[in-house]
């Protein structure tokens, strides 16, 4: 299944601690029922960092035995380490992910070469696999620069594309340029899906489809089929809502929402948990103005 459109990165339910299967279930038949292109799980939205690898692994076997091949599962692969990298992505390959979503190794602030040596050691681990690099200097410390991905596309043809989670539009276009305009960029950053979409990109990987699931898909088809005044009106529609996945640390408002829509128990895992009052006041206001949640019913 191609990788393209509005592939909704899902948060992962917890209930009493534990990955909760049927919500899990419940999102992804959300997703599929709104028109979502795809879904990947274990990306920084899923809160892959406080899960253990057994846990990450359920993960994916859960999304893609739910999905049904239905919609393709990019599975969230990467880690700190290269040995569980590559064990989680033989794992998602293995049980029919439709590919891998490699975050740049954090913390640690590798150089290029080790960026390259990284990724290209689990490309060519599974080389059926496509691959999508996962570009987010914001959390990891290091941006992967255009000159490596270009040496890394020209010698693992499994390496298909980028999520790019940067307000750095030019860098899309920089890439585009000097790795090829069939390189399939993702946008990474909310609020810009329809400008690096402008510019060559193929779809989003953002948050605010697990709110509002239909509308982010359409503006990514319009734009596919370059329909852009409509995606221009469907851009500024989800403004507050893309600004609001941020109000507090990602996916604590995402969480919020979703629980107080009974799609999930609204669990995080330390050091995350529930946000401020103030916080959640704004987020009421914004899930009751998008249709989310009931507004409340004025009183005679």
């Amino acid at each position: 299944m191609d990788l393209k459109g509005s592939i909704v990165p899902l948060v992962t339910p917890f209930k009493n601690g534990a990955i909760d299967e049927a919500a899990l279930e419940r999102l992804v038949e959300r997703q599929i029922e709104a028109g979502s292109h795809g879904i990947s799980v274990g990306g920084t939205t899923g809160e892959p960092g406080t899960l253990t690898l057994e846990e990450r692994k359920y993960l994916i076997e859960l999304a893609v035995r739910f999905a049904k091949g239905r919609v393709p599962v990019l599975a969230g692969t990467g880690s700190l380490r290269l040995d569980e990298t590559l064990e989680l992505t033989a794992f998602a390959h293995k049980v029919g992910a439709a590919g891998a979503l490699l975050i740049t190794p954090y913390y640690i602030k590798p150089n290029q070469d080790g960026l390259y040596r990284f990724f290209g050691a689990v490309a060519a681990r599974v080389p059926e696999l496509p691959i999508v690099l996962y570009n987010i200097p914001g959390r990891t410390g290091v941006q992967i620069e255009v000159a490596t991905v270009s040496r890394l596309r020209k010698d693992f043809k499994n390496i298909v594309g980028l999520k790019h989670s940067s307000r750095d539009v030019e860098y899309v276009s920089t890439l585009l340029r000097t790795v090829g305009r069939d390189f399939k960029v993702f946008c990474g950053l909310e609020a810009l899906t329809l400008p690096m979409m402008a510019v060559g990109g193929v779809g989003t990987i953002a948050a605010t489809g697990n709110w509002l699931p239909r509308e982010v898909a359409q503006l990514c088809q319009h734009a596919l089929e370059g329909r852009y005044q409509k995606a221009q009106e469907l851009h500024y529609f989800l403004l507050e809502a893309n600004e609001a996945v941020f109000w507090d640390t990602n996916p604590i408002p995402l969480k919020t929402v979703l629980g107080w829509m009974g799609l999930i128990e609204p669990e995080w895992r330390e050091p995350l948990g529930p946000t401020t009052p103030e916080i959640q006041a704004r987020l009421r206001k914004m899930a009751e103005g998008y249709g989310l949640i009931p507004a409340p019913k004025e009183q005679a």
